[in-house]
Formats: C-alpha cells, structure tokens, sequence
C-alpha cells in the first residue's frame, strides 16, 4: 500500500514548496492538489460535504502551478491533481500543462479528475452539467490522442480538431495515469472506459466501499484487465482504519491535510507519518 496526503493549497496556508519538502522528507509517496478555478458567489450548489462551503474552496492555487513548484524541489514524490476538473478547461491546453508538468517532473504526475459538483463554478465555464461527463470523457479521450500520437486529431459532438503538432510528449507511457473520482451509479464504468484508477472519497456513496472494489475488480477481469489500483482520499490516520482499506483491496491511502500555516500542518502530517509507520 502506498501513502499520500491531499491539502488545499491556498494564500494563507502552508507554501506549496515547504509543504512539499516536508511530505517527501517524511516519506509519503504522494501530494494531491484539488481545483477550483473560483467559487460563484451564488450558493445554489450545496456543499458535499454538508453545512456551509469552507473558506479555502475560493483561496485555492491552480493546481498546476503549485505541483511544478513542488516538482522543482522534489525529486521522488508523485504529484497528482486531486481532482482536476476538465470541464472546466480547454482539453488541448489541459493537455500540454499536464504533459508539461510530466515532463518537468520526470514522470512524476498522477492525473487525478472528476466531473465536479459546484453546477454554476461550470456554468460560467460554459459547461452543461447535464453534459458534463460526456463532455469530460471526449476530452480525455482528445488529450490521450494528443498524448499518444505525433499528429494527433480528435473529431467528435463536444471536441473536434484536425491532426495537430503538441510537444512535449509524457514521460509516463502511453501517458500518465488517469485517475477517476466520484461515487456515482457509473463511477466505475467510467474507471474501465478511459481511466486507469479510481479514487472515491472515503465514506461518501450508497454501497460499502468494499462491494464497489470488489465489483470493479470483477468488471476489470470481464474485460480481460488486471486489478485497478484504488486510492482513497480523506483516510483517518488510524492503523484499524488503514488495516481495513488494505484488506478490502485499497492501493493507496491518502490523508487530508488543514489548509493552515506551517505549524498547524506540519504536526498533523508528523501525525500521519507515525501512524503508516506503525502499520508498515
């Protein structure tokens, strides 16, 4: 199993770069960074998480920008976005910051995304949310094109583009794996479509989490794959917690970490790190 923590990256919290610094110091194996391109100001949308939005959803960094600086002062933790919301961006841009980011990095990225839940943060982006998996899944498939192929081209409802030129290819071959979030009825369809992982939440969805691992695996093998990996975010850093995700077929654990300064969240992350040691 590996171990990795997910913080908000934002204007008053901890800097990217020590934040990075501390988490491969310590040993984990991975740094998440979530998005939020802005927060409309109308709250038509209710908070996943229930009660009001927290602050760091309208602070946070561009993910992108705050991995490559982790990227420069690391030279072993992978960096993933946690989630990247596609819907929101270009797919031939996306595309090349990610390879970007891969290339920088040395092959380091975890290209974690999701479909979202703020329906006017898309709507601005000129996103349906109706649509948007559709659409998500024909970007992802455009930008694997892009990855993949030296005159890449893409032609269909919501992308379409002639053969173009787009370098730098990814370290990673044939690209760098695509992780899936969501919980949803299809979540796992998706996973097995065009995704190579899948990273719920943990504690969100109908059905034990147990069941779903083991229904992807068994759809996995239908389909002649081998086991998906499956990450797990928002883990409570408790050895019977961990032993459990272990056993029910988990990959990799990933804490959550306080959108604070340094001397909040370090010792937090101390915490976490003592915790791996004891069930390792």
């Amino acid at each position: 199993m590996q171990f990795g923590v997910t913080m908000f990256p934002t204007d008053y919290s901890i800097s990217p770069v020590e934040l990075g610094r501390a988490v491969e110091e310590r040993g984990f194996e991975s740094l998440f960074f979530p998005e939020h391109t802005h927060i409309p100001v109308s709250r038509r949308s209710p908070y996943p998480g229930g009660g009001e939005l927290p602050k760091e959803y309208s602070h946070t960094l561009d993910p992108f920008v705050a991995l490559g600086a982790v990227a420069a002062v690391t030279t072993r933790l992978r960096i993933g976005t946690g989630i990247c919301l596609v819907i929101e961006r270009d797919p031939i841009t996306l595309a090349k910051e990610v390879a970007s980011l891969d290339h920088l990095s040395g092959g380091r990225v975890l290209f974690g995304i999701g479909g979202g839940w703020n329906y006017e943060e898309m709507e601005d982006h000129g996103t349906r949310p109706a649509l948007r998996w559709r659409i998500l899944r024909e970007r992802i498939l455009a930008m694997q094109q892009i990855w993949m192929q030296d005159e890449a081209e893409y032609h269909g409802r919501f992308v379409d583009f002639d053969p173009l030129w787009s370098w730098p290819k990814p370290v990673q071959k044939p690209h760098p794996p695509i992780l899936i979030g969501g919980s949803g009825e299809r979540t796992l369809e998706r996973v097995l479509d065009y995704g190579d992982e899948w990273i719920p939440i943990g504690g969100r969805g109908n059905v034990p989490l147990a069941d779903r691992i083991a229904e992807l695996q068994r759809l996995a093998a239908e389909r002649g794959r081998g086991p998906i990996p499956v990450s797990v975010f928002g883990v409570r850093p408790d050895p019977k917690v961990i032993e459990h995700y272990q056993e029910i077929g988990v990959t990799r654990c990933i804490f959550w970490l306080p959108p604070a300064p340094a001397e909040q969240v370090l010792p937090v992350l101390d915490r976490c790190a003592e915790v791996i040691k004891q069930v390792v």
